[in-house]
């Protein structure tokens, strides 16, 4: 019996000792399982630390006592680590979402990845940075993308405007996002798009490039009829958005539907309106063109083309042999050669002009010099005298001036091979009979001045025998003389004159005497000579012509008691 008791007691102490060989087993596996976990845990955020809790609490006596201060260490991990992988996640996510929409793929959010498996991930917080930059690098490239495409946009809206273009179905055409409404979707900023816009930019520019060709060549033409058919400026004024390509460059022009099809349509029609007026007018047009010619003509003193005067052009154009429209590109023609030739004219004209205002000056100082009361104080009579001083001056240059045109006009006509004529006459002939008319002039003057001398002389030794004799002079010398108006003060103001009463001084023969000569251009001859000496509007030489008709008759008379 006590055997018996004996062994049980035996078996029982063997059951516990092996439960609690099994318990501090199971509480030994359980102690190095968190204490691995926490490990690695602390491994995976990189906190390798020989001070760690795991070192510390192997100090202590109890397994308990581990165990209890292990569980909450490795629950604390546990909360971090999913802290840890959520981040990681939402970095994850933003950054496969952006380099999906650079890529030219868009993920869903209901697709995303939402957690990270912890064997193949680093959660260290260097590790989280590195995402974390990554992510920053991309949205920075994202927004350089976004407001590239967004300066894409607007050129392409600018583009279209001015071409009169439907945006919103351009823009659709490179991508449905660039032109949408909603924010649920961002605009595509995959290289594809980029690809997309510039093609579409380059094509618009192309079409811009074109249509402004060819509105210009319409305005152009426009222009041209206008000034031909002289249309009125509010006519002018409908079209003012098309002519406003003229004066600018290509990439001014920005105006809203100034390249548009219906305003390249609108100018062209106009065209082929007023082509048909000029068609139903070519007659009124050759008569306005030819006229033009004439006046330059006139104003350059040059003879125009006789194949295209009035009568010809009426004559062809009635008869039908000639087109009109050749007609009139042929005075156009001649216009534009009067012109060059005018240009080329210019600066012996402009001497000529000097020329004959020196001769004008040249009158108007012969006249002043037969004026008598010249040197009266009277209104005007100082103005007079400084004119008359300055005219002498200029007089004095006239040979110098002559000279120098002839020089002038050989060396002209040397350069261009022709000869330069003055309303039809030669202007070097035109000279050089200037040049022999004034040196006769000269010796006439010198011829009269001598005889004047000696019919001074026989005058004197007329009143040493006869005596003096009443002056006709006091009869006179209230007569106006020619060529000249009183001031209201007694005094004479010189006119020039433009005729001279017969005598024996040649005319002085100039351009303007030439064309009135020659052709109608000129209906009123300016004669620039002076007043032949006949010693009509002076006072003294009435008396000696009266007593040369005296004395003739009665040298031989006994003298009168």
């Amino acid at each position: 019996m006590l055997l018996e008791l004996e062994r049980e007691c035996l078996e029982v102490y063997r059951r516990k000792v092996e439960e609690a060989a099994n318990a501090k087993a199971r509480l030994h596996q359980s102690v190095a399982a968190k204490e691995a976990e926490v490990a690695t845990l602390m491994a995976a955020f990189g906190e390798l630390n020989v001070h760690s809790p795991i070192q510390t609490e192997k100090k202590a006596a109890s397994l308990k006592e581990k165990l209890a201060s292990v569980t909450p260490l490795l629950e604390d991990l546990r909360v971090k680590k999913e802290e840890r992988i959520k981040q990681f996640a939402d970095i994850k996510t933003q950054i496969e979402k952006i380099s999906g929409e650079i890529s030219g793929y868009n993920y869903p959010n209901d697709t995303m990845i939402s957690c990270l498996s912890l064997e193949d991930q680093d959660l260290s917080l260097r590790k989280l940075n590195e995402f974390q930059t990554h992510l920053q690098a991309i949205q920075k490239e994202k927004s350089d993308r976004l407001h590239k495409v967004l300066q894409y946009v607007n050129e392409v809206h600018l583009l279209c405007g001015v071409l009169g273009l439907d945006f919103a179905q351009t823009v659709s055409d490179v991508h449905p996002s660039l032109h949408r409404t909603n924010q649920e979707q961002s605009a595509n900023i995959s290289d594809g798009t980029f690809e997309g816009l510039e093609q579409t930019i380059n094509k618009l520019k192309t079409e811009r490039r074109i249509r402004m060709q060819k509105l210009r060549d319409i305005v152009a033409v426009l222009f041209e009829l206008w000034n031909l058919m002289d249309s009125p400026q509010a006519e002018r004024n409908v079209f003012s958005r098309a002519t406003s390509v003229l004066r600018l460059s290509e990439a001014e022009v920005t105006e809203p539907g100034v390249l548009s099809t219906e305003i390249i349509e609108q100018a062209a029609a106009e065209v082929e309106r007023l082509a048909k007026l000029k068609a139903s007018r070519m007659k009124e047009l050759v008569m306005k063109r030819r006229s033009e010619l004439e006046e330059i003509c006139r104003m350059t003193h040059i003879e125009p083309d006789a194949s295209t005067s009035v009568e010809k052009s009426n004559a062809l154009i009635d008869s039908g042999l000639v087109d009109p429209s050749e007609l009139l590109a042929n005075i156009e023609a001649q216009i534009t050669k009067a012109k060059n030739e005018a240009l080329s004219r210019k600066e012996i004209m402009d001497r000529i002009d000097r020329w004959l205002s020196a001769c004008e000056e040249e009158n108007w100082l012969e006249d002043y010099n037969h004026d008598e009361n010249r040197y009266n104080a009277g209104r005007g009579a100082h103005i007079n005298l400084k004119r008359a001083e300055k005219a002498r001056v200029t007089v004095s240059k006239i040979p110098a001036m002559v000279d120098n045109l002839i020089n002038r006009t050989l060396a002209w006509e040397e350069e261009k091979k022709i000869l330069f004529l003055y309303d039809g006459v030669r202007l070097v002939s035109i000279l050089e009979d200037y040049k022999v008319t004034r040196k006769q002039r000269e010796e006439e003057k010198k011829r009269c001045r001598d005889q004047k001398k000696i019919q001074d002389l026989l005058l004197t030794e007329r009143e040493a025998i006869y005596g003096s004799k009443p002056s006709p002079r006091k009869s006179n010398s209230f007569r106006k003389p020619n060529g000249y108006r009183a001031n209201g003060n007694g005094s004479m103001t010189p006119t020039p004159r433009r005729n001279s009463v017969g005598g024996g001084t040649p005319e002085l023969l100039t351009p303007r005497s030439y064309s009135g000569r020659q052709n109608g251009y000129f209906k009123e001859m300016r004669r620039l000579s002076t007043a032949p000496l006949n010693f009509v509007a002076m006072s003294k030489e009435d008396t000696i012509s009266t007593y040369t008709s005296v004395y003739g008759s009665e040298l031989g008379s006994p003298p009168h008691g």
